[in-house]
């Protein structure tokens, strides 16, 4: 059960038999990837207890303050927790992310119920012609020469596709098409559009070109997301005679909404992936969710008969058996890594790459 500080506290003060059941700094190794949660953390506010007394796992409420005065109260758990998909650094603070999101501009809801056809009500027409009392979604099917029938096969044509209604959300449907991956939502207006599986629909890019395991050339890999990447990219292409052409490596299983993943470096001769981690300029990146996140990536490249070494800069922990710890891009960690390579593929094996 969820309880104050002061109340958890003093539990462990009489289940330890001691006054510092935590000594200063016991957890500090947990908390300090998280250096926005350290500024946001003030002893003050929470009866003298300082972060690194606090065990990341603790069921407790803690008072923690934004650097805009917000004061808001969470657990641990929560706090390392918060930022989820997005990237703004408002998003460690809940009053924060709420005023960083735009109002959205809502049209009147649609009456209540459905009509005779089964179609949810929706007040919108197509055309001024008041003797037709049909639904809109029947008006658009009609115009669109499609029965009901026509229009579940639309997702994947040629196969059975499984269409259901979402409670509590009118007009929305859950698709999914013949190759069993993942569900999407879309409006039967987008189906008629032609709104396809996302994943069909990226791998169409390239990764259906390839089988599972083979490294490649994607459209859809984003950008380097800071200079430390090619820097990196630039003195291991000095140590090492391999193509570095490639930015993505196909997997078997969905990664989001795309058969593929987009590593920092590719290293398609050796089969290694190579990650660079920093927590980037607002402490979002690779923490919390977005850990998971490179857990699950680093998963599905194993599956595949790929290996992952992970630089990770600052307070980052290692998640990987061969990940580096680092302070920037230097010829050292080259080095490091040039010795992981040899420890996954073979010193002799690596040595023929050698320049």
């Amino acid at each position: 059960m969820t309880e104050s500080v002061e109340l958890w506290w003093a539990r462990r003060q009489w289940s330890k038999g001691t006054p510092v059941p935590y000594a200063v700094g016991r957890y500090r190794g947990d908390w300090e990837r998280y250096p926005v949660l350290i500024r946001q953390y003030h002893p003050d506010l929470n009866h003298g207890i300082v972060l690194s007394q606090v065990p990341p796992a603790a069921d407790v409420y803690l008072l923690w303050e934004c650097d805009a005065g917000h004061r808001f109260v969470a657990t641990p758990d929560e706090q390392r927790s918060r930022p989820g998909g997005t990237r703004r650094r408002s998003a460690w603070c809940p009053d924060c992310a709420a005023g960083a999101v735009p109002r959205r501009i809502r049209r009147p809801e649609p009456d209540a119920g459905v009509h005779t056809c089964g179609h949810a009500r929706d007040p919108r027409r197509i055309e001024n012609d008041p003797d037709d009392d049909r639904c809109y979604l029947c008006r658009r099917l009609d115009r669109s020469g499609l029965s009901r029938e026509a229009l579940v096969t639309l997702a994947a044509p040629g196969s059975r596709v499984a269409v259901s209604a979402e409670n509590g959300t009118a007009g929305r449907y859950s698709w999914q098409c013949a190759e069993g991956h993942p569900a999407y939502q879309a409006t039967i207006e987008k189906i008629l559009g032609g709104r396809r599986c996302p994943v069909c629909r990226h791998a169409a890019g390239g990764a259906a070109l390839v089988p599972a395991g083979e490294a490649f050339l994607s459209r859809w890999a984003p950008r380097a997301a800071s200079a430390a990447e090619p820097e990196l990219k630039r003195r291991i292409g000095d140590r090492l005679d391999v193509d570095l052409g490639m930015n993505a490596v196909r997997v078997a299983t969905p990664f989001y909404s795309h058969l593929e993943v987009w590593p920092d470096i590719v290293l398609p001769e050796l089969r290694v992936a190579i990650e660079y981690d920093t927590v980037g300029r607002h402490g979002l990146e690779h923490v919390g969710p977005r850990e998971a996140s490179d857990r699950r990536k680093d998963r599905l490249l194993r599956a595949v008969g790929w290996e992952v070494v992970r630089v990770r800069c600052g307070k980052l922990l290692p998640i990987g058996p061969y990940d580096v710890s680092a302070g920037g891009v230097t010829d050292a960690v080259v080095d490091r890594i040039v010795e992981r390579l040899e420890e996954i593929r073979g010193a002799l094996f690596v040595s023929a790459y050698l320049r």
